[in-house]
């Protein structure tokens, strides 16, 4: 089985527990002092998102079981929510967003989403599981889907030290281990790696360093795939 394969399973077979880990509850209960460092970098995530306004029509890479869709549906004129796994898309559809907001099951490294037809393409703790030979592939991706003058914006999980391979072991409540890409991007090496691609974009942490977050929009001139960008910046780096 490829990792990508096992990352799979995983997200399919941890979907009951995803919010637990969220939530710090069971196994990932956190000494009351990190817990509310915890909470209070997911507030700030959640204000920047809101300053961001997802507006218009919102297509949501990996949307797992809603935690930011819930926040996408209240801005936007319609969601496009995508995920490869049954078990998460279908706890994400019982919180009952609203009739604007749209499912799919796909497996998002082989689906390419409709050009041009979206103002705002989200995803939330799924770029630190995109292997280096998709990165690029995956960032055309989202460049194709996004209208003239559409943004990008993404969250996702930060730590200062990277993982060997950017290779993680996970085990699940019920003792299943799975192997999955987890690559800790840090916020200038972010911004230059897109760079390239034909982007620009800012990245922040979170006070406590939790989090990262990050705008990205498209420069003026877009590389045909596997060529440059002339003349793009790296962007800001917090």
């Amino acid at each position: 089985m490829s990792i990508l394969d096992d990352q799979r399973a995983y997200y399919e077979a941890r979907a009951g527990e995803y919010d637990e880990w969220w939530y710090r509850q069971g196994r990932y209960t956190m000494d009351p002092d990190e817990e509310q460092r915890w909470f209070a970098d997911v507030a700030s995530a959640e204000r920047a998102l809101d300053h961001f306004a997802p507006t218009g029509d919102v297509l949501e890479f990996a949307c797992g079981t809603g935690l930011w869709t819930r926040h996408l549906a209240r801005h936007a004129r319609s969601v496009l929510a995508v995920d490869a796994s049954p078990a998460v898309l279908d706890l994400n559809r019982a919180r009952n967003l609203g009739a604007h907001v749209r499912y799919r099951q796909e497996d998002i490294f082989a689906w390419s989403p409709p050009p041009s037809a979206f103002d705002v393409v989200f995803f939330s703790y799924w770029l630190s599981h995109v292997p280096e030979d998709l990165f690029a592939p995956f960032w055309r991706k989202v460049a194709t889907a996004l209208r003239p003058g559409g943004r990008a914006f993404l969250i996702d999980s930060y730590h200062n030290a990277e993982l060997p391979n950017h290779v993680q072991d996970r085990t699940l409540n019920d003792g299943r281990e799975f192997r999955i890409v987890k690559h800790f991007w840090q916020p200038a090496d972010l911004a230059a790696a897109v760079a390239p691609l034909g982007w620009h974009l800012t990245a922040e942490l979170t006070p406590n360093n939790h989090i990262i977050h990050a705008t990205a929009t498209p420069t003026s001139a877009k590389p045909a795939p596997g060529e440059p960008a002339s003349g793009s910046t790296a962007g800001e780096a917090v």
